[in-house]
C-alpha cells in the first residue's frame, strides 16, 4: 500500500478511557516507524489533549476530532439509533465512509457497535450476515475462528461466506501462509452432525481449491487448539460458548498453577529454576495478546476491543487493526467472495 494507513478510534468507549486509549497510542508509537500510518482519535478534544500531554506525546500521527457524546454500555441497539449519532462511536465508524479513515476501532457497547457499523458501512454484496472473528491462538500460530456471537442462528450461506471472509483475514495477517478451513462439529466424520452442517460440508468441499482456501472437513472443539487448521467456521451460538469456554479454561489453568507454586517454601523456590518457562507459558495464555475481534462481511472492517482490557490489550488491537490493513483485507475479501460465482450448485 502507498498511501498512509488510517486507523480511526473511538477514545471514549470501554473501561478507562480515555486513559487506556491514549496510553495504548503511546505504545503503539513507541513500537512502529510513524512514516505509513496516522491514528484518528473520536472523543472529548479537552480531555483527550490532557491525556496526550500526560503521556507526552508529541506526534504528527496522531489527530483529534472532537464528538459531543459517548454510548453508554447500558445502551440498547434500539436507543442507540436514535441517540448515538453525535457520539465518538458514530463519528468512528462514519469517517471510513467519508473516505477519511480505512478501519475503525472500538472498546464501547458490542451490540451498539454492530448496529451502528451495519447502518453506516452496510453489508457487502454478496454477504447477508456479518461475521464476528476472533484471533486464538494454537501450538502452531494463530487460528481465526468466526462467528462468535454476531449471529445466534445461520444457514448454509452464512456458514459459506462465514469461511471465505474467515480465510481472506487469514491471509491478510499471514500472507506466505495458505488458509484452512474446518467446519465445528460434535466428531470428524462426516455422518455426523446436524442437516446444516451436512449441507455446509458439501458446499465447502466443493469450493475448495488452491487459489483460495483448503476445506480439511470437520474440527471437534477438543482439537482446536492443535493448529492444523488455521480457520474454524461456526454458528454465533456455538462459537460463543467455544470462546467463554477457552477463556474460562486459560484463566482456571493460569490462576491453579499460580496458587499451587506459591503455596509453600518449595513451591516458591522451585519457581527460581522455571521462571522463565512460566513466564513462557503465561505469556502463550494471556488474552491480551488476542484482543480484538472483528466485524467482516460490511464495506469497512470495524474491530471491537474487550472493554475491560488494560492499555496493553488494547494496544494489540491497534496492531491488529494496522496489520490487517496493511494486508489488503477487504481486496483479499473481494477476492474470495468472486470465488463464489465458480461454486455450481
Amino acid at each position: 500500500m502507498n498511501k498512509k494507513i488510517t486507523i480511526a478510534i473511538d477514545a471514549m468507549g470501554g473501561e478507562n478511557s480515555p486513559e487506556k486509549i491514549i496510553e495504548a497510542v503511546y505504545l503503539f508509537l513507541k513500537s512502529n516507524k510513524q512514516d505509513d500510518f496516522e491514528i484518528n482519535l473520536f472523543g472529548d478534544s479537552n480531555i483527550i489533549k490532557k491525556k496526550i500531554e500526560k503521556f507526552k506525546i508529541i506526534s504528527k500521527s496522531v489527530k483529534i476530532t472532537h464528538a459531543d457524546s459517548i454510548v453508554s454500555d447500558k445502551e440498547t441497539p434500539l436507543t442507540a439509533i436514535k441517540n448515538s449519532k453525535n457520539t465518538s462511536m458514530w463519528n468512528c465508524i462514519k469517517s471510513q465512509l467519508d473516505g477519511n479513515s480505512d478501519i475503525s476501532l472500538s472498546a464501547g457497547n458490542t451490540g451498539v457497535l454492530l448496529v451502528i457499523s451495519k447502518m453506516i458501512l452496510k453489508m457487502m454484496d454478496k454477504v447477508s450476515k456479518p461475521a464476528l472473528a476472533g484471533l486464538w491462538p494454537n501450538k502452531k500460530n494463530l487460528t481465526v475462528v468466526l462467528d462468535l456471537g454476531a449471529n445466534i442462528e445461520c444457514d448454509d450461506k452464512n456458514l459459506v461466506d462465514f469461511a471465505e471472509l474467515g480465510s481472506a483475514l487469514y491471509k491478510s495477517l499471514f500472507r506466505n501462509e495458505k488458509p484452512t478451513v474446518s467446519l465445528l462439529n460434535v466428531g470428524s466424520e462426516e455422518i455426523k452432525g446436524t442437516d446444516l452442517l451436512k449441507q455446509t460440508f458439501k458446499r465447502l468441499k466443493r469450493l475448495s481449491s488452491d487459489n483460495n482456501f483448503k476445506f480439511q472437513g470437520y474440527i471437534e472443539g477438543n482439537t482446536l487448539m492443535d493448529g492444523n487448521t488455521n480457520v474454524v467456521v461456526t454458528d454465533g451460538f456455538t462459537g460463543n460458548i467455544a470462546l467463554k469456554t477457552a477463556e474460562g479454561t486459560a484463566k482456571f489453568i493460569t490462576d491453579n498453577l499460580k496458587m499451587s507454586l506459591t503455596e509453600n517454601f518449595f513451591s516458591k523456590f522451585s519457581l527460581i529454576f522455571s521462571y522463565f518457562s512460566l513466564k513462557k507459558f503465561k505469556e502463550k495464555l494471556d488474552p491480551r495478546k488476542y484482543n480484538g475481534a472483528i466485524f467482516l462481511g460490511l464495506n469497512g472492517p470495524v474491530v471491537k476491543s474487550h472493554g475491560g482490557t488494560d492499555a496493553l490489550g488494547f494496544y494489540y488491537s491497534i496492531d491488529l487493526c494496522y496489520k490487517i490493513i496493511k494486508g489488503n483485507l477487504m481486496t483479499q475479501i473481494k477476492n474470495n467472495l468472486n470465488h463464489l460465482n465458480e461454486e455450481n450448485i
